[in-house]
C-alpha cells in the first residue's frame, strides 16, 4: 500500500478532522493523569483535604471508566444520527465541563472533581466516533493504516504530559482546564467544517437497535476482540494515566537529579511529566505503524509479536529493581508495542465486522477502557498493599499471556472462515 494509493481514495479532510478530534479529545480525557499530584497538593493547602492513594486512583480511573461506557453509547449514536452530529454533541459537553472546572478553580471539591472526571469520559468516547467516521470512506485493504492514522490521535496524552505540569507550575493547575476548553472549542469549529459523513454510494448506514447489540454480544468473536483490546489499549491508557504517579513513587530522587542538571530547574513534577511523555509518545505515534504492519503481515502474526514483547518486558520490570535509565527504556518499549498492538487489533475488527463497525468500535473500545480502569486500580492496589508495583506488573503480564493464548485458539478458525473472504490479510 502506497501513500499515493491512500490519497487517491476516500476523503482525507475527514481523516484529518477525525485525527484532530481524537487527538485533542484524548488530551482532555487523560488530563487528570499529569495533574493528579498538583490537584492533590492544592486541595490539601486550600481545603485541608488529604487525598488518599485510593482516592487518587479513583479520580484517575473514572474518566477511563466513563469513557469506556460512553463509547458504547456514542457508537450507538454514530449508527443512529451519524458520526459528525455525535462528535459535535459530545464535544460540546466536554467544553462545558472544562470551563466549569476552570471557573471553580481551587474551590472545587473532590466530589465535583469526580463529576468533572465523568464528563471527561465523553472525550474518551471520541474513539467510537473518530475511527468509524474515517474508516467508512475506505476499502478493507486500507483499514489498518486509515484507522491507525485516525487512532494516532491518542498522541494527545503526550501533549498533556509535556505541557500540563509546566502550565500548572506557572499559572496553577486550573489554567490547564482553561487551555483545554479553548482548544476543544477550536476543534469543535474545525471539525464542524472539515468532517463529512461518507455518502451512501461509499458507505451505507445500517442503524442498529438495542437487540442488535445483544446479537453482536452473542458472537464469540466480539468477546475475543474485547479481550485483545482490553489488554492492548487498556494497557496503553492505564499506564498513560498512571505513568506520572508511578514515576514519582518509584524514581523521584533520580528524576530530581535529572531536573537539577538538565530540565526545568529541578521541578520534579515537571520532569516526571517529560519522562512520562517520552514513554507515552512511543505508543501514540506507532499505532498507525502497527496497523500498517498488520496490513502487510496479518493482524494475528503482528499481535503475537507485539504481545510477546510486552509480556517479556512487564516480567522484567516486575522481577528486577531496574535503574531509572533502563526502566525508562523498558517502559518506552512496553508503550510502543502496546500502541502497535492497538493498530493491529483494529486492522482485524473491520474485516470481521465491517457492516457493524460503528457499534463494534463502541463495544471493543468500551472493553479497552475497562481494561485501562482495571490496570489503574491494580497498580494502585499493588502500591497500597505491598508498597510497590511488582504484583501489579505480574498481573498485567499474566493478562497479556492470556491474550496470546486466545490468539492461538482462534487463529485457525478465523483464517479459514471470515478471514478467507475479508479482502485483507489476517
Amino acid at each position: 500500500m502506497s501513500l499515493k494509493e491512500l490519497k487517491g481514495q476516500g476523503h482525507w479532510p475527514t481523516v484529518l478532522a477525525a485525527f484532530l478530534y481524537f487527538d485533542f479529545s484524548f488530551m482532555v480525557w487523560t488530563m487528570l493523569g499529569p495533574l493528579a499530584t498538583e490537584i492533590s497538593e492544592s486541595l490539601k493547602i486550600t481545603q485541608n483535604f488529604v487525598m488518599s492513594a485510593d482516592q487518587k486512583a479513583t479520580l484517575l480511573a473514572i474518566p477511563v471508566l466513563a469513557g469506556a461506557i460512553l463509547r458504547v453509547l456514542l457508537g450507538f449514536l454514530v449508527d443512529k444520527i451519524g458520526a459528525k452530529k455525535t462528535a459535535l454533541i459530545s464535544q460540546f459537553i466536554v467544553v462545558c465541563g472544562l470551563f466549569y472546572a476552570y471557573f471553580k478553580g481551587e474551590h472545587i471539591t473532590y466530589n465535583e472533581l469526580l463529576m468533572v472526571a465523568f464528563v471527561l469520559g465523553f472525550a474518551g468516547g471520541s474513539f467510537a466516533v473518530a475511527l468509524p467516521q474515517a474508516g467508512q470512506w475506505y476499502p478493507p485493504k486500507l483499514q489498518g493504516v486509515v484507522l491507525g492514522l485516525a487512532g494516532a490521535g491518542n498522541i494527545g496524552v503526550v501533549i498533556d504530559f509535556i505541557f500540563a505540569p509546566k502550565i500548572a507550575e506557572i499559572w496553577g493547575w486550573q489554567s490547564v482546564f482553561l487551555v483545554g476548553a479553548v482548544l476543544s472549542t477550536f476543534i469543535f469549529i474545525v471539525y464542524m467544517f472539515m468532517a463529512k459523513d461518507a455518502p451512501s454510494n461509499v458507505y451505507k448506514a445500517n442503524p442498529k437497535k438495542l437487540k442488535d447489540y445483544g446479537k453482536l454480544l452473542k458472537d464469540k468473536d466480539t468477546w475475543w476482540f474485547c479481550m485483545f483490546y482490553a489488554v492492548s489499549f487498556g494497557g496503553f491508557v492505564g499506564f498513560a494515566n498512571y505513568m506520572k504517579v508511578y514515576l514519582l513513587n518509584v524514581y523521584k530522587p533520580e528524576m530530581s537529579a535529572f531536573g537539577l542538571d538538565f530540565i526545568a530547574e529541578g521541578n520534579v513534577l515537571v520532569v516526571a511529566g517529560y519522562f512520562g511523555a517520552l514513554c507515552i509518545f512511543a505508543g501514540a505515534i506507532l499505532r498507525p505503524v502497527g496497523g500498517a504492519i498488520a496490513d502487510k503481515l496479518g493482524g494475528i502474526k503482528s499481535l503475537y509479536f507485539f504481545y510477546g514483547i510486552v509480556a517479556l518486558l512487564a516480567i522484567i520490570n516486575a522481577t528486577f529493581n531496574l535503574p531509572f535509565g533502563i526502566a525508562i527504556v523498558v517502559l518506552f518499549l512496553i508503550m510502543a508495542n502496546l500502541g502497535m498492538a492497538n493498530g493491529a487489533v483494529f486492522q482485524l475488527v473491520p474485516q470481521r465486522f465491517g457492516k457493524d463497525i460503528g457499534i463494534m468500535t463502541g463495544i471493543v473500545g468500551c472493553a479497552g477502557g475497562l481494561g485501562g480502569t482495571a490496570l489503574i486500580k491494580t497498580l494502585g492496589w499493588s502500591q497500597s498493599t505491598f508498597e510497590g508495583y511488582t504484583a501489579g506488573f505480574f498481573i498485567f503480564a499474566t493478562m497479556v499471556f492470556v491474550a496470546i493464548l486466545g490468539i492461538s485458539l482462534v487463529k485457525t478458525r478465523w483464517r479459514t472462515t471470515w478471514g478467507a473472504t475479508s479482502g485483507g490479510r489476517i
